[in-house]
């Protein structure tokens, strides 16, 4: 009975090794409402999206600190800020114990009466997307001009606009004025390049050599502790017998 006790032990230990290093960590940031901008007193929501359902995440963080109204669930930390202020904009993101980052992203949380809505995530090259300029004073349609880089690029008598099957060149920062010279901040639009992301740069390269690495090295030790078990189990059934 000790003998197969002992066995199963070193068998559990392999396959705890292996678990622990083929584990790939991921996190993932969302905001709600899917936007940038945000005006003063609204509340924010960020969702930290855990791939594998890592329980090492720490929470979502600001460039000053993490946000402490979290609370989580089984693939997902969420936090919030029930009143934002000024002081609330900034970059964000998710991170684990082991100081991994997600993705991060800027808001911006204005006293002012405008605000433009653009998307929070890349957009993909050759996809669709539409920014709106809001008034807090108004729900009514308004009439908007659209700045890139502190450029004119389009008036709107509805208060949006559609960019047509994005490219990289409309990558920028963006802005919105209204008729009665409210202005938006600027938020910046990603746009991501589908072209790179079929090729891996030398980093992801780079990467994947490391984790090819670590795997083989965990897959031989493992393989040599399950070999000196195995002739361990053996030998002492010989010594038994």
């Amino acid at each position: 009975m000790e003998v197969t006790a002992l066995c199963f032990r070193l068998m559990m230990l392999v396959f705890i090794l292996l678990g622990a290093h083929v584990q790939n960590i991921d996190a993932a940031l969302r905001i709600v409402p899917n936007r940038l901008q945000f005006f003063e007193y609204e509340s924010v929501s960020f969702h930290c999206v855990g791939s594998d359902g890592s329980t090492q995440l720490r929470g979502i963080r600001t460039a000053v600190d993490f946000i402490s109204s979290c609370y989580k669930e089984t693939l997902v930390l969420s936090c919030s800020i029930q009143r934002a202020y000024g002081g609330d904009g900034g970059e964000y993101w998710c991170e684990t114990e082991g100081g991994e980052r997600s993705n991060s992203v800027v808001i911006s949380v204005t006293n002012g009466s405008v605000i433009l809505e653009s998307p929070v995530l890349p957009v993909r090259e050759g996809h669709d997307v539409t920014l709106r300029c809001r008034n807090m004073t108004t729900s009514s349609t308004i009439t908007a001009d659209f700045y890139k880089d502190g450029l004119l690029i389009r008036s709107s008598s509805t208060g949006n606009i559609t960019i047509l099957h994005v490219s990289k060149s409309d990558e920028g920062l963006y802005k919105c004025r209204v008729s009665d010279g409210g202005e938006s901040a600027e938020s910046w639009l990603t746009v991501r390049d589908l072209h790179r992301e079929t090729r891996p740069s030398s980093d992801h390269f780079l990467h994947a050599v490391l984790v090819l690495r670590t795997v083989l090295t965990i897959v031989m030790v493992a393989l040599l502790l399950l070999l000196l078990g195995l002739l361990h189990c053996g030998k002492l059934r010989v010594t038994q017998k």
